[in-house]
């Protein structure tokens, strides 16, 4: 098996280091060049924080990822450190779940489409109408589960605890770094990586990454990565660190390198 540098991780530093862990484990080495960055939000205002107290008015809870879950059920904690009782929690997938139940949550999630779209076709989330919902979530990013739940008839919330911000690289050490390491896979598992990616890139060095793979997570982002000039665009089964690990092998078998 290669031990070349030529898998780069864009995922936020924190996820990426648990990421490139998981891929070390099976003899795979990655560089981590973040496309997206995590920030607390320096002031909850007043209706958010409403929200927060009234938790116990809701029927689900749904956190759309592990920086929901560490932001969010920080803010939580402050005014419920012991959770209300009758709630039904949602994560987005596995990790998600399991950060949860570091606080005694037991959440379910989709099985297999790890998403808003996997989240929307859960049987417990069909019939909501007159249902209060909140989604623990970052600011801005996509508005697709709550506007299907509110069309489904529910009443919707979000909290949103964190926000997301693209790094400040210098002209062209973006491109450097993924050149100097030999680096022919990118992860990128967000529409908003995707788009920092681009932002970054002058139109010659665009041209130049897209003779490289790019792993996604969904269809969706693939379809943009299609659009971009992206040629060699690979999908995982979903976004959680064993199947980037599976799809990752799978690249490297298809390269000749197992």
């Amino acid at each position: 098996m290669s031990t070349d540098h030529s898998v780069c991780i864009t995922r936020p530093a924190a996820q990426a280091e648990v990421l490139a862990n998981a891929l070390a484990q099976a003899g795979i080495v990655a560089i981590s060049q973040p496309l997206l960055a995590i920030e607390s939000l320096p002031h909850i205002p007043a209706p958010v924080r409403s929200r927060v107290l009234a938790l116990d008015e809701y029927q689900h809870i749904i956190f759309v990822s592990l920086n929901a879950v560490h932001f969010g059920m920080e803010l939580i904690n402050d005014y419920w450190p012991q959770l209300p009782q009758g709630l039904h929690w949602y994560s987005v997938g596995s990790a998600t779940a399991a950060a949860l139940a570091n606080f005694g949550i037991d959440a379910t999630f989709p099985p297999r489409q790890m998403s808003s779209e996997g989240l929307l076709q859960m049987n417990a989330l069909q019939s909501v109408t007159g249902d209060n919902i909140l989604i623990v979530r970052g600011e801005g990013g996509r508005t697709t589960l709550r506007e299907t739940l509110l069309a489904r008839g529910a009443r919707v919330d979000d909290l949103p605890c964190y926000r997301r911000t693209c790094p400040i690289y210098s002209p062209g050490s973006f491109l450097e770094a993924l050149e100097k390491s030999a680096v022919r896979l990118l992860v990128i598992t967000s529409s908003e990586g995707l788009a920092n990616l681009l932002a970054l890139l002058s139109p010659e060095e665009t041209t130049n990454l897209q003779l490289r793979t790019l792993l996604v997570s969904s269809e969706r982002v693939a379809d943009q990565a299609r659009e971009a000039g992206f040629i060699d665009v690979r999908i995982a089964r979903n976004a959680s660190d064993a199947a980037i690990v599976e799809a990752v092998l799978q690249w490297q078998e298809d390269m000749g390198e197992l």
